[in-house]
């Protein structure tokens, strides 16, 4: 039984593919595959990961804080049963957190001043081919 089921699975898949390659169109041919092309995607796709690592460190950075006033809390509460340590690694980490974004800045101005991209540029790399298909 599915051992017919399993096979006919892979009949199916393999029609679909077929049918994938025979409808497609050279659309795609006319897009040159060379490493400036390349760059450039990899260079639009990852522009906005700073923002994504900033927004991500707040987010984390604000959790950690109450986290760690929580714990301080608890510690206030009942001293025996909870670390002040515990509530100030969180309070520390959370801190920490917050500083990521001003470093990344801080990293970004001195790498590249102002914005001006004095290191490779897709533009540079259009030279390098591996050819079309």
């Amino acid at each position: 039984m599915f051992k017919k089921t399993k096979t006919s699975y892979y009949k199916l898949g393999a029609a679909m593919t077929l049918g994938m390659l025979a409808t497609s169109t050279d659309a795609n041919a006319a897009a040159v595959n060379n490493f400036g092309s390349i760059a450039g995607n990899i260079n639009t796709s990852i522009s906005s990961l700073p923002g994504l690592v900033a927004a991500l460190a707040y987010l984390f950075g604000v959790l950690l804080a109450v986290l760690g006033v929580l714990k301080i809390k608890d510690h206030v509460e009942n001293p025996t049963q909870t670390p002040l340590k515990d509530g100030a690694i969180r309070l520390l980490a959370g801190g920490m957190l917050f500083a990521v974004p001003i470093l990344l800045e801080a990293m970004s101005e001195t790498l590249d001043a102002g914005g001006t991209g004095s290191g490779a540029s897709s533009a540079q790399l259009q030279s390098v081919s591996f050819g079309t298909i």
